[in-house]
């Protein structure tokens, strides 16, 4: 019987499934410690992580059974993919199966950010009633910037267009004809900066994104946008984010990534209460429906995979 090894959380009847035809083995305890990962990997014949297990050269050099990398999400930024193509190891991510989940969370928190629901909520809890002394925004008419225009982008797209809002986005690899399928104008990465109330991230995390929205991007901005992140930490220079708020170069921030995760104290430590942001801990992507659907196609396919 071939034998898989579950290192995150997976919806349990998809466990279940893939139970019936696998010598399943779940240990989360590993997606924390890569050296025990490692001396274990060789056991197995494929590995089924999210995005905190790292499968990098010292443990796919292990690996001598390994042909099948499941991820329950999208980046691949965790896992050597260079060194399983070179090894015949098959890398499939749950491409599209969460966008849903993260669209409507870029929406929520423009909607909350514009609003200033973080900063209102917190002075209603001391018992004031800030009913007019914190002013409050509409989506409609607002300039959405997707930095990056893939397929959760497209989403975020479609949703705000309910909201009658202006969407224009950067993508050097998208055609401006897919734009318009989608009613969004493709602009230059200035152009975005400048002319955006809300910019969203949805980029990989790679050597030309790392830190794209640095100090000197934020002093680009125009118009004080609300920056959401529900990408990849390092994005976005943390420290320069803050920076900015504080001087006031954007008016509020949405964080579900970090540079570390879980995201440290100093960073926390260092954000004022009367903050208008909103931190989540990487679950844009991850809710009951979309849980599901992550981890059915996960499962579906290591069964298709092995012929099972």
């Amino acid at each position: 019987m071939k034998k898989i090894l579950i290192t995150e959380f997976m919806e349990q009847d998809s466990i279940n499934l893939i139970s019936k035809k696998f010598d399943v083995t779940y240990d989360p305890k590993l997606s924390e410690n890569v050296k025990d990962l490692a001396a274990q990997i060789h056991l197995f014949d494929a590995i089924i992580v999210r995005n905190k297990t790292q499968i990098n050269d010292s443990v796919l050099q292990k690996a001598r059974n390994l042909k099948f990398v499941g991820r329950l999400g999208v980046g691949l930024d965790n896992i050597d993919t260079d060194f399983c193509e070179k090894n015949n190891i098959f890398v499939q991510p749950a491409t599209g199966m969460n966008a849903d989940s993260v669209a409507e969370f870029v929406i929520h928190s423009s909607l909350s950010l514009l609003k200033n629901i973080p900063l209102i909520h917190q002075e209603t809890l001391l018992g004031n009633w800030p009913r007019t002394s914190i002013l409050s925004r509409e989506l409609k008419g607002k300039t959405l910037g997707l930095l990056g225009f893939g397929l959760i982008a497209k989403k975020v797209s479609r949703l705000a267009k309910v909201f009658n809002s202006n969407i224009i986005a950067y993508d050097p690899f998208v055609d401006s004809s897919v734009g318009s399928e989608f009613n969004t104008k493709l602009v230059s990465k200035n152009e975005l900066f400048e002319s955006s109330d809300i910019i969203s991230i949805h980029l990989p995390l790679s050597n030309s994104t790392k830190n794209l929205l640095n100090y000197n991007v934020f002093k680009q901005m125009l118009k004080k946008p609300v920056i959401i992140n529900s990408s990849r930490g390092y994005i976005i220079n943390e420290k320069d984010l803050l920076r900015a708020y504080n001087e006031k170069l954007i008016s509020g921030f949405a964080l579900d990534v970090y540079d570390v995760e879980p995201v440290q104290m100093e960073f926390l430590n260092s954000i004022k209460k009367s903050t208008n942001c909103i931190l989540t801990p990487h679950i844009a992507g991850v809710t009951e429906e979309s849980n599901t659907r992550v981890s059915e196609f996960i499962a579906n396919t290591v069964l298709e995979f092995f012929k099972l």
